[in-house]
């Protein structure tokens, strides 16, 4: 038995309803797809410790959520992983005409058949399928980007600059307002603007954070390591007294 049919028979004996796993039994399409982004989250994990033995036990159990929601949609009649696999390797190979079809390959192609795609869908947005569980900050650039194609950008970095000062007064105002709601709304029109300048900078807006929260762990942590030298709590020292250890922090993590 191959590894994709012994997975596969493996979660119809947990799904089973007299013989199964009590708990996979009572899932569902809702409670699962939070462990699917959780183990897609480990995978990415994995890859950035450059942890290839990690890394195939995470990929296992990301497949494995893949084939649990293909089994329950299985179950209910609408599709199992077969059609999944067969559906995925027809997109490929209909998006790669270069490699299947023997065309010559064009630059962009890849995102004009797309672009086609969506347009025989019932939604034919240019906006169309960014999934609304992707991280904000991805699927703000994926907006982002999607508009740009059309034609509703802006030429160049400076006039997206601009937008975050506009952005950043408009959020001052809504602060003299004291309306949660309107200060959230603002807040969050100046971080979209801050992504869209990232695109137009060519960095990931993901990565860049993912990066300076990385940073700022490491600086705090040693900050907190040469205040317990000191033989004090951080929670007894004023700000200034903790400005001036951050800055030494830095200065001792950058000449490290």
């Amino acid at each position: 038995m191959s590894g994709i049919n012994k997975l596969l028979e493996v979660m119809r004996a947990l799904r089973d309803p007299e013989t199964g796993c009590p708990w996979d039994q009572q899932q569902d399409f809702s409670t699962i797809a939070p462990y699917t982004i959780e183990e897609a989250y480990e995978v990415a994990d994995a890859i950035a410790r450059n942890d290839m033995c990690d890394l195939q036990d995470e990929l296992g159990d990301l497949l494995f959520q893949v084939v649990f929601h293909a089994r329950m949609a299985e179950e209910a009649g609408q599709f199992d992983f077969d059609d999944v696999a067969r559906g995925i390797s027809d997109k490929m190979q209909r998006r790669h005409p270069h490699v299947f079809a023997g065309k010559a390959h064009k630059p962009g192609s890849w995102e004009k058949i797309k672009s086609e795609e969506r347009a025989t869908g019932d939604d034919d947005s240019a906006v169309a399928g960014v999934a609304r569980a992707l991280p904000a900050l991805k699927r703000a650039e994926k907006l982002g980007n999607r508009a740009s194609r059309v034609g509703f950008d802006w030429p160049d970095s400076t006039g997206v600059r601009a937008k975050i000062h506009e952005e950043l007064d408009e959020l001052d105002e809504a602060v003299g307002t004291r309306d949660p709601e309107l200060v959230e709304e603002e807040f969050g029109d100046m971080l979209f603007a801050v992504v869209n300048l990232a695109r137009h900078l060519d960095i990931d807006p993901e990565k860049a954070l993912s990066r300076a929260n990385f940073k700022f762990e490491g600086r705090f942590r040693e900050m907190e390591r040469a205040v317990r030298d000191k033989g004090v709590t951080i929670e007894s020292q004023t700000l200034a007294s903790l400005d001036k250890e951050w800055r030494a922090a830095k200065a001792r993590l950058k000449d490290s």
